[in-house]
Parts: C-alpha cells; sequence; structure tokens
C-alpha cells in the first residue's frame, strides 16, 4: 500500500497536507469541547449564573461552526486526493494491460484484469479518503482526550488504562481471522467476473446447445463461494462492535459510579466527572474507528498489492533503446523468416516450428493449412504480436526486434481473426490508424474493402453508429470495415488473418482485385502493397506470388499454386476437396 501511495501521491501532495491539518484543528476544538461543558456545569449550571451558561454555549456554537468549516475543506481535500490518484491508478492500469503481450494478458486472465482496474482501485481509493479524513483524526484524538482525562484525575483514568487492552485484544482477535479472507474474496471475485464474462460472450453457442442451466449453475456456485466467504468474515466483523461497545459502557458505568462518591467527598465536580466521562468515550471510540481503518487498509493493502503486481510486471514485448522507426529502402524483402519458431508459454510443442521464407516487396503472400495449423500464429509474429523464440523475423529489412514497436505497428495494416469494433461511429472506428485521415481516405479504404456501398446507404454514412462489438452490423460488413481500418494510412503491409471468412466468393474475390490494384500513391514507394491473406479457401490464395502450406507448426510447402500442386501433398488434397481434382489442377487464368 504504502509503494502504491508514493508512486501516486505527488500531485496530490497539496490536499494530503492539507486535509489531515483541517482535521488536526477540529480535533483540538473535539478537544476543547469537554472543557467548556465543564465549566458550563461547574459555573453556569452550578453557580446558577444563566450569563455562564449563555456565554460558554455560545462558544460551543462557534467551535462547532468552525470544526464544521474544516471537516467540509478536509472532506474536499479527500475527494481530490482520492479520485485524483484513482484516476491516475487506472489509466496506468490501462496503460499497462495495452503494453503486455498476449502471454502476459493470459498470465492474470482478462477478469482478473477488470477486477483490478475497477474493484481494487475502488478499494485502495476507499483506504486514500479514509486516510486523509481520519487517519489523523482518532489517533490524535485519542492520546489527546487520554492526557486530558489524566490531568482531571490520575486515579479514575486506571479505568481508562484497564478497558483500552480489552478492546485491542478484542480487535486483534477478530482482525487475526479476518485477514486471510480478504485476499480470498477478490479471487472469488475475479472468478465470478470470469463466469459472467464467458456467459456473456459465448451466449449465442449457450442457447444453442441448451446448456442455460448449467451456466447458471455455474454462476451460482461461484457466487455462492464469494458469498460463504463474505459471510464468514461479516460474522468475524459482527462481534467487534458489539464487544467494544460492551466494554466501553461498563467503563463509563465504573467512572459514573467511582466519580460519583469522590463528588461526594468534594474530591471532583459534577462538571469534572462529565468532562471525564466525554474524554473517555472519545478516546474508546476513537479505538474502535480505528479498528474499523484497519479493516479498510487491511482490504486495500490487498488491492493494492494486485495492482502492483500488474504495473510490475515489465513487458515480454517492448521497443529497444534504439530502435528503428523507419524501413531499410534497400531491403530486397518485405517479410522474411528466417528459421522462426514460437511456442506459447507452458506449451512443450512448437505452435510455428522453423519456419523460412522470404516474400519481396510488392508481393502477395497467401498461408493456408487445416484448423490449428499454426497460420494465425505464424503472421502474428509479422507486427510482433508475439516474439519468436528461435530465429528471426524481419519486416521491411530489419529484424522486428530492432523496430520501434509503433513504427512497426504503423508499417502493418493488420486485420485479426476476429472482427472487433468498438463503440462510436464508422468514422472514429476507421481512424484508428490514422486519426488526421480524410473522408475521401476513408471512403477510398471502404470502397477496396467492399464496404462503400452498404456505408454509403446509411443515413448517417461516415457517422453512422456503432454499437459494442459491432453488433449493429452483420459479420460480413464486421469484417469488411476492419479490412477498411486496417487500409487507412496507407500501410506497406497488409496482413488479413482470414478476415473474409464471412464474405460470399464474390465479394472476396472483389477485395483481393482491389488490394492488388492498390497505387503506388496510396504510399508504398516501392509498388503496390505487400499483402498477407490468411485464409482456408484455395480460391482466396491460389493467384498469390508465394503460398505458404502449414501443418502443425511447419511449412510443409512454399511455393506457387502449380508449384505446390506438383510438390505437396497437403495442397493437392486441400484442392481436391474444394475445387476437384481436375480443376485443382488447372491454372487459374
Amino acid at each position: 500500500m504504502i509503494e502504491l501511495l508514493k508512486r501516486f501521491c505527488k500531485p496530490f501532495r497539496l490536499e494530503c497536507i492539507l486535509g489531515p491539518l483541517s482535521k488536526l484543528i477540529e480535533v483540538v476544538f473535539d478537544l476543547i469541547t469537554p472543557l467548556v461543558v465543564m465549566r458550563m456545569i461547574d459555573r453556569g449550571v452550578g453557580g446558577r449564573s444563566v450569563e455562564a451558561v449563555l456565554a460558554y454555549g455560545g462558544l460551543l456554537v462557534l467551535m462547532a461552526c468552525a470544526g464544521f468549516v474544516f471537516t467540509l475543506v478536509c472532506q474536499k481535500m479527500a475527494s481530490r486526493a482520492s479520485q485524483g490518484m484513482g484516476t491516475d491508478m487506472r489509466n496506468a492500469l490501462f496503460e499497462r494491460v495495452n503494453a503486455l503481450s498476449y502471454a502476459e494478458i493470459d498470465r492474470f486472465g482478462t477478469p482478473s484484469l477488470i477486477t483490478r482496474i475497477t474493484n481494487d482501485v475502488n478499494q485502495v481509493q476507499l483506504a486514500i479518503a479514509l486516510g486523509v479524513r481520519q487517519l489523523t483524526r482518532w489517533p490524535l484524538l485519542s492520546v489527546g482526550s487520554m492526557i486530558a482525562a489524566m490531568a482531571i484525575d490520575a486515579k479514575l483514568s486506571i479505568i481508562f488504562f484497564i478497558s483500552m487492552p480489552l478492546i485491542g485484544g478484542i480487535f486483534w482477535l477478530v482482525m487475526a481471522r479476518c485477514v486471510p479472507y480478504f485476499k480470498r474474496m477478490q479471487q472469488k471475485l475475479d472468478r465470478i467476473g470470469l463466469v459472467t464474462r464467458e456467459g456473456l460472450s459465448g451466449v449465442r453457442v449457450v442457447r444453442a446447445f441448451v446448456r442455460e442451466s448449467h451456466e447458471r449453475e455455474r454462476f451460482r456456485r461461484a457466487a455462492d463461494e464469494q458469498a460463504d466467504i463474505a459471510i464468514a468474515v461479516g460474522k468475524l466483523s459482527c462481534v467487534l462492535n458489539p464487544a467494544t461497545f460492551l466494554v466501553m459502557n461498563l467503563a463509563i458505568c465504573a467512572i459514573l459510579w467511582v466519580g460519583g462518591l469522590q463528588v461526594n467527598v468534594g474530591a471532583l465536580t459534577q462538571g469534572e466527572v462529565m468532562a471525564f466521562v466525554n474524554y473517555m468515550t472519545q478516546t474508546l471510540l476513537s479505538i474502535v474507528y480505528v479498528a474499523n481503518l484497519v479493516v479498510v487498509f487491511t482490504k486495500a493493502g490487498a488491492s493494492a498489492g494486485r495492482i502492483l503486481e500488474v504495473l510490475d510486471c515489465e513487458p515480454g514485448i517492448r521497443s529497444g533503446a534504439d530502435a528503428a522507426t523507419e524501413p531499410d529502402e534497400r531491403a530486397e524483402f518485405a517479410i522474411a523468416l528466417r528459421d522462426a519458431s514460437f511456442a506459447y508459454p507452458g506449451s512443450m510443442v512448437n505452435a510455428v516450428d522453423h519456419v523460412t521464407l522470404e516474400l519481396p516487396r510488392g508481393g502477395t503472400l497467401g498461408i493456408i493449412g487445416g484448423t490449428g495449423s499454426g497460420k494465425s500464429t505464424l503472421v502474428s509474429l509479422v507486427p510482433r504480436l508475439h516474439e519468436v523464440t528461435s530465429g528471426s523475423v524481419e519486416v521491411l529489412g530489419r529484424d522486428v526486434r530492432a523496430w520501434d514497436l509503433d513504427a512497426l505497428r504503423r508499417q502493418v495494416g493488420f486485420v485479426p481473426q476476429k472482427a472487433e469494433l468498438v463503440s462510436g461511429t464508422i468514422r472514429s472506428n476507421l481512424t484508428w490508424r490514422d486519426p488526421s485521415a480524410t473522408d475521401a481516405d476513408l471512403w477510398s479504404a471502404l470502397e477496396t474493402a467492399q464496404a462503400r456501398e452498404f456505408v454509403a446507404a446509411l443515413p448517417q454514412g461516415l457517422d453512422a453508429p456503432v454499437e459494442a462489438g459491432g453488433k449493429n452490423f452483420s459479420g460480413g460488413q464486421r469484417q469488411r470495415l476492419t479490412i477498411a481500418r486496417a487500409l487507412v494510412g496507407s500501410p506497406r503491409i497488409i496482413v488479413m488473418d482470414d478476415s473474409a471468412s464471412a464474405l460470399d466468393f464474390k465479394t472476396d474475390a472483389s477485395l483481393r482485385a482491389a488490394i492488388r490494384g492498390l497505387a503506388c500513391a496510396k504510399g508504398a514507394p516501392c509498388g503496390d502493397p505487400t499483402t498477407v491473406i490468411v485464409s482456408q479457401r484455395v480460391s482466396s490464395v491460389r493467384d498469390a506470388d508465394l503460398i505458404c502450406v502449414m501443418r502443425h507448426g511447419s511449412a510443409v510447402g512454399v511455393g506457387t499454386h502449380e508449384e505446390l500442386l506438383g510438390s505437396c501433398d497437403i495442397y493437392r488434397e486441400i484442392c481436391a476437396s474444394q475445387l476437384g481434382i481436375g480443376e485443382g489442377a488447372t491454372s487459374h487464368a
């Protein structure tokens, strides 16, 4: 918790100073109040002086008003500090999550990351707010009240020192049992988030297989597990306040009894007894509030640890110190894989296994193979979404590890296998790569992606709304919009990871023809942009300059359509299954 605050409190040092300082002044008024009440009772009530009652009463009102003002100042400072630091934490977490590699995100888990950005930050925010408002108030009030009480009567203070260890013992017994539950509670919240996310994202599959009752049971179990821990903590916590107030009330009874005896013999005045009771109440209440603060800070400590775990996770894929920002224009190849291999964390088998191929600049590479053959993993090495475990990947003449990450990814227009759109408008989605793109640039990209017609038919055109996930568009429309998004900004390399699977054959063919026809004026000085097409359709890759056939992570065949028909059994089998043996063996004009 301290380490986290060190990182984020610097911009809010003024609030963290003024807030406790305001509370300190309020504590002074709280400590003076019992003395004023004592004078009012002894000189006003006991002395039958209306003037004394009015004078001391007016003083109490003034102190209450002043205390109220300082309380407002402290509240404002606490709000600014907690909300400001919480916002900075969320921004830092989101920025770090965006910098993490796929493997690191998978290690944490998406639901857990969401919980850390939301619930864990909320816990820390609450601790900061309470810390600014109460961390100085209650300890100082407790110590000040004890000193004032001892100044009134040292013998009565013995009751203080008997009751305080009892309250402290009760608190520590309860907390020792509660603390282990707090981290488990956060883990169960992660589990609820996971089950909820899976159920919502896969709702169509759940309904298609009539698994609603199973999913309800999964969620019920996850919720019950979290509830069981929360109830266990609640059962322990509910003992704390009744037990402490029992000790407090018994101590007050003892003070009134002993103090009454001393009043009878003239050792104390009635006002002094009342002041002593007030000070003792303030002290014991302070101990109770400090106990509650410790509960909050314990929860926040667990949350802070989870936040730091993400913030301290160094991204496995990042730019080097002297990273290149421009391609080597002398390079012959746009993409060159040299004995490249990649294995997912924890896997003993390479997802990409010693692949070597070279694609000239301006050429087209088709990648084909069965499900799970490593096609998507292979193309993810080009924009360095994954890091090769051995070998190398060169893009535009430079090893991807020598590129600045942002500069590399600006060179590559990547279209993922799953068409992802975010809420906003068509314009806001298309300008991801190039925020400065003009309407003409956007319409040109839409035309190449075969999406101009349906976008132009929308009443709002480029400003038509896009719902979360693009659910207000069909699968084919979403794919064409994501392709258009990758084309905006004139990338030097276009990678389409099976991103036309929802298109009909005619639209797919028109799309490929349009991409082949992109002119040098679009921004590729070496000729047409280099294109990589991942597909399970032979018709999508047969006209490529180079075709790579993948199987179990290995490139079992590299060549043109005609070359592979003669040299690669797997490619012949794919052609035979999709085109027919006779057609597959015939060159496509």
